[in-house]
């Protein structure tokens, strides 16, 4: 039997780990709820964009921007990679490399020229375990990515890309589809033309139809505000997704571990007071068996 002062010691230790898991989990239920307020505030403006800049490049219109045009010849290939400053949220961050390995090892076997970036702690230290080569990094974001940041970025993607260095932008990250369901995705952010048919699938496909606009001065000039913008919101998207599901992951994996900590702490109270009673029980013997002695 084991010593139950050994096995009381053991369940105060689980009792505090039961504390910090329980915190844990409310404050990544607040961080969400916000995150998904911002990402939900958001999504509508990302689709709306989306579908005016699909709407523009199907006007029928003689209108071009570089953003929507394929390359003829695909060389380059930048890779962002979106992942947590932290762990203990589940398999959040495992999902979301293993689906960047395997990415990255199709673009590789395809003969591209790739290059990577990425954001996050977790990201970074994986891609560097597995031996890959990362060219920008970013750990400033968390649950709350700011616009001002990530038009940093991508500004920088959008010169690179007009200027012919990069010939295709993927953004690998935990797309949230619902509260119950994220999913590792990954997601080509340029050219914008791609993007644009493929958000809009479903939408009014009769690309023969009449234009619903009217530019002015002319289309473009509207092009050249509108189409940089809709990528913009469209990254900035990716991080706000990336930040609601790893706080969901968070909550989830915090849940479970509160949970666990409570049926540890139930077993070792039963076992606990068994080894006490038969400690008790092996005092009372030793007693009346002293005294039997001393009768003796």
């Amino acid at each position: 039997m084991a010593n139950a002062r050994a096995l009381d010691k053991r369940r105060k230790s689980v009792r505090n780990i039961r504390k910090i898991t329980r915190t844990m989990e409310l404050i990544a239920t607040a961080r969400f709820k916000k995150a998904m307020d911002r990402a939900a505030a958001a999504t509508d403006y990302t689709a709306r964009i989306t579908q005016v800049v699909s709407d523009l490049a199907k006007s029928g219109l003689e209108v071009t921007h570089p953003l929507l045009e394929s390359r003829d010849k695909v060389q380059n290939v930048r890779v962002l990679l979106l992942s947590a400053n932290r762990g203990l949220c589940g398999g959040y961050n495992g999902s979301v490399l293993r689906s960047a390995f395997t990415q990255l090892e199709s673009l590789g076997n395809q003969g591209f020229s790739i290059t990577i970036d990425a954001s996050g702690k977790r990201g970074i230290s994986g891609l560097k375990f597995r031996g890959f080569d990362i060219n920008d990094l970013w750990i400033e974001f968390d649950d709350q990515p700011l616009f001002e940041k990530v038009e940093e970025i991508a500004n920088g993607y959008l010169e690179l890309y007009v200027a012919g260095k990069i010939d295709r932008l993927e953004v690998v990250y935990t797309k949230f589809v619902n509260i119950s369901r994220q999913v590792p995705v990954v997601e080509t952010l340029l050219p914008l033309g791609e993007l644009t048919s493929e958000d809009n699938r479903g939408e009014a496909s009769d690309d023969e139809a009449p234009s619903m606009y009217e530019f002015l001065p002319n289309a473009e000039s509207i092009l050249k505000e509108i189409v940089p913008t809709s990528f913009k919101v469209k990254l900035f998207k990716c991080f706000l997704d990336a930040a609601v599901s790893e706080q969901i992951a968070r909550m989830v994996a915090m849940k479970a571990a509160t949970e666990n900590a409570s049926e540890i702490i139930k077993d070792l109270s039963m076992t606990y007071n068994r080894a006490r009673q038969s400690q008790i029980t092996g005092e009372i013997m030793e007693i009346i068996g002293g005294v039997n002695a001393l009768k003796g």
